[in-house]
């Protein structure tokens, strides 16, 4: 064989080879993206809802059947992070868009989801506001020719087999985050209940109108404020999980730890994106499991550990109240309040005297 041949022969066998490399490479890379999030990629059949970790904001993709749904986009600055979530779950048109209200927390980032995938229908409580996020979201919206619809309070649509309902508004409100859009998906036998920034006086419109709210997930109210989650709300609803979409050391302090109370008291497992990133429920109809982007974090739950404290607690103690919710927990509790929202009792009958009243899960 000439040596020429030789030559021709061994450089195609090296590029052959620089190839193969090249695409095992692409694989392992595009392996690496899905899993960056702990959360696998789309290929489950059921309905997948992921609630996206935009810090101090609220976003969820829903994936079910091949349909796909957003709710709120986060703030403008989490535009990329919303386009690169869609492309990597493979998502390139949205059955639907729905900004629950104006704030540009939750429509921030809805511009450039609807710039980036084809759009069929859009909801929004109202159709025009003065702020530019909203307005910038609005002309994307013009631009794909669909427009912006108001939803009534018992509207309701098919997400391939997920039913999608507004429970809200029931009336007209004046403040915006009471103007919330708040929506209920059921999936078989669970449900998802979106809340938006609904406060107290849009919760009792809710449970007054007489609307069905129990719910297997909750996305809690205005990120853990004191002003949603409501006892009467909650009581309705009473999830199996909970799911607030958080700031990590955001500056107003949320979650409130009013709420936290709340939500354990109802026995729900909370999730924090602020701990545990990205959050993906996903139901086969019958079951939720949820899985996290950080998967070393831990949920708070009725069988977390009581938190640790830089000083001891005083001693003859053996009960401590929660100045905020005004309940009070035995020491061994796992929802047990922060040291500076700590008020200690050396006993049951002090508690009570104080006008505190007992914790219904660890019973004291």
């Amino acid at each position: 064989m000439r040596k020429e041949s030789r030559n021709d022969i061994f450089r195609i066998l090296s590029l052959a080879f620089t190839a193969l490399l090249l695409l095992a490479a692409v694989f392992f890379l595009l392996q690496l993206e899905e899993t960056r999030y702990g959360l696998g990629s789309e290929s489950y059949s059921g309905l997948s809802v992921y609630f996206l970790d935009v810090g101090q904001a609220d976003a969820a993709l829903l994936l079910t059947d091949g349909h796909a749904m957003m709710i709120d986009g986060g703030n403008r600055g989490d535009s990329s992070l919303i386009v690169s979530f869609l492309r990597r779950q493979g998502v390139t048109h949205l059955d639907v868009v729905v900004c629950t209200h104006a704030h540009e927390d939750h429509v921030g980032g809805l511009a450039a989801a609807v710039a980036e995938c084809s759009v069929d229908t859009v909801y929004a409580p109202v159709t025009s506001d003065e702020t530019k996020v909203f307005q910038k979201f609005q002309k994307h919206v013009e631009e794909q020719g669909c427009g912006l619809t108001v939803p009534q309070a018992g509207d309701s649509f098919y997400l391939g087999d997920a039913r999608v309902e507004f429970l809200s508004p029931v009336a007209h409100v004046e403040d915006v985050n009471d103007s919330s859009l708040v929506l209920r998906v059921d999936y078989g036998e669970t449900s998802f209940l979106f809340t938006g920034d609904a406060e107290r006086a849009a919760e009792l419109q809710i449970v007054e109108g007489g609307a069905d709210l129990s719910a297997t997930v909750l996305k809690v109210g205005h990120h853990g404020s004191q002003s949603s989650t409501s006892y009467a709300f909650l009581r309705e609803v009473m999830p199996q999980y909970a799911v607030i979409s958080v700031g990590e050391n955001n500056s107003y302090g949320l979650p409130d730890e009013v709420v936290l109370s709340r939500l354990l008291d109802a026995g729900t497992v909370i999730y924090r994106t602020d701990q545990v990133g990205t959050v993906c429920c996903r139901s086969d109809g019958a079951e939720i499991s949820v899985s996290t982007e950080k998967n070393a974090a831990a949920p708070l739950s009725w069988d977390t550990p009581a938190p640790e404290r830089s000083s001891a607690v005083p001693e003859g103690t053996w009960y401590i109240g929660n100045i905020s919710s005004g309940k009070f927990h035995r020491l061994t509790c796992g929802g047990l309040p922060t040291e500076e929202n700590s008020r200690y009792f050396s006993s049951r009958e002090e508690a009570v005297e104080a006008g505190f009243a007992p914790c219904s899960r660890c019973k004291p």
